[in-house]
């Protein structure tokens, strides 16, 4: 049954799908610097450092340490845009499944009306017919 709110709540059913679309990309990219994250932590572990050798080894080792360091800061700042992104994508879904359910609402509470008007319709309906049937009853 079609009422004014249907369209409304075709729309507002298809941002809310658009919405978790757009929370379950963030929370992928969440995972995906987390992972990175971890593997940088990994990556600085396996840093080895020379006891003994020439100062270019050393200063190459120092690099290669500092390199990791800015990789670790990019990918914990990379981390923290993520969960930025998922908190908005929650609070957006939230926001449209709010939206969705007062539409929804406001559909089946027009439903009902209807339905109450049709039944009331119906039953004046069957009131005539029976007495046009008991006037029809008494002529005989």
């Amino acid at each position: 049954m079609k009422t004014k709110y249907t369209p409304l709540v075709t729309v507002k059913k298809n941002l809310m799908d658009k919405s978790q679309r757009v929370l379950q990309s963030a929370n992928a990219d969440l995972n995906s610097a987390s992972v990175a994250l971890k593997m940088s932590y990994d990556g600085l572990s396996d840093i080895t450092f020379p006891n003994s050798g020439s100062i270019s080894t050393f200063m190459a080792s120092r690099t290669l340490l500092s390199s990791q360091r800015d990789l670790i800061k990019h990918n914990q700042q990379w981390v923290r845009f993520a969960k930025n992104q998922v908190q908005l994508a929650k609070e957006k879904l939230k926001a449209d499944m709010i939206e969705h359910e007062k539409f929804k609402y406001l559909e089946v509470e027009e439903m009902k009306k209807i339905i109450q008007e049709q039944k009331l319709k119906e039953a004046k309906e069957l009131d005539e017919i029976a007495l046009i049937g008991y006037g029809l009853k008494e002529k005989r």
